[in-house]
């Protein structure tokens, strides 16, 4: 079975590069080709498009309704949708999916990295993969999919203690000791 995915990038750290003229790091150009090539995914097909290249600080709403509509259309086109977006604002547009996309039959899944894919020690590898694999496991719904867990909206928000995800009702910076 050959799965189909569309993935969408917005920017955010997972995306930025460093530029070594004024030492700064920045949303210039996507690296998910630069990913995905390194991957091995015989029966995955992918699609990728770049919708903006943002720190997410910097979405607005006219932004996140273009991220809700263009997901919109890559749903009626594959099995899933991963949308690639910076961590300090991906709750915000994971909400805003949520409480927009109804019915919604196929996972749409967020992932990001919280160090740039250009750092030896960046989480994008491993979070970019988790997404993928996750498009094929997890029931239709809006997900966070980073560092080996799988958290569904409504309610999921960025734990800065401990550097990743949890739900709103957990313990900041204990486990989750529920599922949704």
């Amino acid at each position: 079975m050959i799965t189909h995915v569309s993935i969408l990038s917005t920017g955010g750290t997972i995306e930025k590069t460093f530029d070594e003229t004024d030492g700064s790091l920045r949303n210039v150009h996507s690296v998910l080709q630069d990913i995905l090539v390194r991957l091995r995914l015989p029966s995955l097909q992918t699609h990728h498009e770049r919708i903006l290249s943002k720190d997410s600080l910097e979405l607005t709403d006219d932004d996140r309704r273009q991220i809700l509509d263009a997901v919109r259309r890559e749903l009626g086109r594959c099995d899933a949708v991963i949308v690639v977006h910076g961590t300090d604002t991906l709750s915000v547009t994971g909400e805003f999916l949520h409480a927009n996309l109804h019915p919604l039959d196929k996972p749409v899944v967020f992932t990001g990295a919280m160090r740039p894919f250009e750092f030896r020690d960046t989480d994008a590898f491993q979070n970019v993969t988790e997404a993928l694999l996750a498009c094929r496991l997890l029931p239709p719904g809006v997900w966070v999919v980073m560092h080996n867990q799988a958290l569904r909206f409504p309610g999921v928000i960025k734990d800065r203690q401990r550097g990743t995800f949890r739900y709103a009702d957990a313990a900041p910076g204990g486990a989750v000791h529920h599922t949704r």
